[in-house]
């Protein structure tokens, strides 16, 4: 990397489920207006990049799709937001960063979002009837992926609902029961916050939201939104997020 390049924190923004860069659009101007470099990633096989679906995306899949960001962007400090499944893969870029490139990540911040232990899979903590849900929904695709929820779930209505539900696309679905392995101590010395979404408060975040608020080390900030607020209210979101990438500067 060119050693003469910006370390202002940049933000790198990885969506959820469903989802795609797409989601972002109203928070990135806002960051970038700010001063912050901010850029948004698509996982692969979601948003613009439904087309490249198939039976071997899995987590590695989707944490090496940020870290290539990182690479192409030449990023040397990240300020990384990981919202909804996407926690999964923040912890997993997160502790990569963490071994491979010591410094570059300034703050980890989970947007909603779950909270792996190591071992731990996306499903692991969701309650058995959402489990079967999600894998009977995967059944017609030949267990390829499963379609969206009604974005009414995420707190949304009118317009915004149907703009979310517009865009969805199916999620891949191996990497919902995969265990991500990494070092637990390793991502927790990194400064982390976990953004809580609290009306409506989705159900499958309970767990997480319970966890941060138990263990040492976590910021706890609130939002009085549903689960997709970069949707729902992206001014207050965007506010909350340069004041945690001006405490990592």
């Amino acid at each position: 990397m060119n050693d003469s390049l910006p370390t202002t924190p940049a933000f790198v923004l990885v969506h959820g489920a469903w989802h795609g860069a797409w989601c972002w659009q109203r928070v990135l101007p806002l960051l970038r207006a700010a001063g912050p470099p901010a850029h948004a990633v698509t996982l692969t096989g979601l948003g613009e990049r439904a087309h490249l679906l198939s039976a071997e995306i899995d987590l590695h899949t989707h944490i090496q799709d940020v870290m290539g960001l990182i690479d192409a962007e030449e990023l040397q400090s990240v300020v990384l937001v990981g919202h909804s499944y996407a926690g999964m893969v923040v912890t997993g870029v997160a502790d990569r960063l963490q071994r491979e490139r010591p410094g570059t990540l300034a703050h980890l911040v989970y947007l909603d979002a779950a909270v792996p232990y190591p071992g731990d899979s996306w499903s692991s903590h969701h309650s058995a009837e959402t489990k079967q849900a999600r894998i009977d929904a995967s059944k017609p695709s030949g267990g390829l992926s499963f379609p969206p929820p009604d974005a009414a779930i995420f707190g949304l209505s009118g317009a915004d609902r149907d703009w979310v539900n517009r865009r969805q696309t199916p999620q891949p679905f191996r990497l919902y029961q995969q265990p991500l392995d990494f070092d637990g101590e390793r991502v927790a010395a990194a400064p982390r916050t976990f953004i809580d979404c609290t009306s409506p408060a989705l159900a499958t975040i309970a767990p997480a939201r319970q966890r941060v608020r138990k263990e040492a080390g976590w910021q706890v900030l609130e939002m009085a939104t549903g689960h997709d607020p970069m949707v729902s209210e992206p001014h207050a979101l965007a506010e909350l997020l340069l004041g945690i990438q001006r405490t990592s500067a």
